[in-house]
């Protein structure tokens, strides 16, 4: 009765979402008086399930207006195992802790790496793309310049362009490399990673005494989704001894589409993926993948009596805990797995390829208007552009009121960024809802805004 009363929630929320505004009309006050209560001495039963629809109507949507950020749509078969997930309430650390659902890990992996162009690889699920960075570049320090046991012992430097995510720095931070020994290289005009920069860059840091440890491609920045030159970048990073870690947590599910785009990643050695970002899944949902287990369990494996392996069966003696930071972990693998086998691949490459299509079209829908300028190519599904109508000395502040506007009105939602200096306005499509006409309105409501600010 209890799971019928939340499914009966779920599918009225469902129905109704692409009606509902991308954008709830709540306020904090509003949401503080709604949720923020005292807790309850005695249970209130089936009361609380009328708070859901309360929960949904004080949330964003994600229905395929929403093109704020890099965030996926949330597919229901995915839900539905997250679901069965937390029921059955598996301890995802080792064969032992969850037979059936370990082996689905391992199997899923094997099929993301698979269809990304990188058959072989081993990996593991983490809740998203920032640990998949620190576990890559944890795997890469170990690997390069062993820490775990006496501690960083000198300057090891990192290298990446300035379009690279911030828990880049995070990690770096995290795993005590310093940040002042993160070296973010420039971008080019095409915002991508430039292999001659990153070969004189670690020219000039052998040279002061310093080690070069790992290079971080981007394939897709968060901003732009720029791919970096991933072969050539290899290729710099053989000469010069280098770990190759990509963080592809938005853009690498399109090199199920597009794999001319991703040359050279099944040449890297480790990398992140979201599947909760373009595989449509709920979050959380992140991978990290790489080359060679046996970094990883360089990296993670530590263990306690009471937790090692009695079996020396390869299946029934898997410890997936060797292989990440976290020990307890949630079962991430099943909704991906539920959902990957009910719509099969090529419906994931068919809506992969269609965000593409639809980046593309809004890109000239913007091109289109003399008062709006797009401010970089649309290599996969971002779109970064900007209202020029106005006095060009208040720009800046004109596109953030217009932004504001936008997304008060609730059609469409759109994020901000910084491009060459100037904010800008940001459109990513990374939703299996998501329509040709979705789309296209985005240039109206934008348009629209514009046309309301104060003379």
């Amino acid at each position: 009765m209890l799971a019928a009363r939340v499914v009966e929630e779920a599918t009225r929320y469902l129905d109704q979402l692409d009606t509902l505004p991308v954008r709830p009309d709540s306020s904090g006050p509003e949401t503080l008086k709604h949720f923020a209560v005292p807790p309850p001495e005695t249970g209130q039963g089936l009361a609380v399930f009328d708070d859901l629809t309360a929960v949904a109507r004080h949330s964003r949507a994600g229905n395929g207006r929403f093109f704020g950020y890099v965030m996926g749509s949330g597919e229901p078969v995915g839900a539905l195992g997250d679901l069965f997930a937390s029921v059955i309430n598996q301890n995802g650390t080792a064969w032992r802790s969850g037979p059936a659902t370990a082996v689905i890990e391992r199997t899923v992996i094997s099929w993301l790496a698979q269809t990304i162009g990188c058959d072989g690889f081993g990996g593991i699920f983490t809740s998203g793309g920032s640990l998949a960075n620190l576990m890559g570049l944890a795997m890469a320090r170990e690997a390069k310049a062993p820490a775990n046991q006496t501690g960083v012992a000198g300057p090891s430097v990192v290298y990446a362009s300035s379009e690279a995510h911030m828990s880049i720095g995070k990690a770096i931070a995290l795993l005590g490399l310093g940040r002042d020994n993160l070296r973010l290289l420039p971008a080019g005009d095409d915002f991508r990673l430039s292999p001659t920069a990153l070969r004189t860059a670690v020219a000039a840091d052998r040279a002061a005494g310093r080690t070069p440890l790992a290079v971080v491609a981007c394939a897709g920045t968060t901003v732009t989704g720029a791919v970096d030159p991933l072969a050539e970048l290899v290729a710099v990073a053989r000469d010069e001894d280098l770990w190759v870690h990509v963080d592809g947590a938005y853009g690498l599910p399109a090199a199920m589409v597009e794999p001319d785009k991703f040359l050279g990643i099944a040449s890297v050695d480790s990398l992140s993926m979201d599947a909760h970002k373009w595989f449509y899944q709920p979050l959380d949902c992140g991978v990290v993948l790489y080359r060679n287990p046996a970094a990883a369990r360089r990296a993670f494996a530590f263990t306690d009596d009471y937790a090692a392996s009695l079996s020396d069966d390869p299946v029934e003696g898997d410890v997936l805990f060797e292989e990440t930071i976290e020990l307890s972990r949630r079962v991430r693998a099943l909704k991906l797995w539920l959902s990957l086998r009910y719509h099969g691949l090529s419906s994931f490459r068919a809506a992969i390829a269609a965000n593409l299509r639809q980046a593309r079209l809004l890109a000239d829908l913007i091109d289109k208007q003399p008062s709006l300028e797009r401010v970089a190519e649309v290599p996969l599904s971002a779109v970064c552009f900007r209202w020029v109508g106005g006095d060009q000395a208040s720009l800046d502040g004109q596109n953030a009121e217009i932004l504001d506007r936008v997304n008060r009105r609730g059609r469409v939602y759109l994020s901000n960024a910084t491009v060459r200096g100037n904010f800008v306005l940001r459109a990513c499509i990374t939703n299996h809802r998501t329509t040709d006409a979705d789309a296209a309105a985005v240039v109206g409501e934008v348009l629209t805004a514009a046309a309301e600010l104060p003379q």
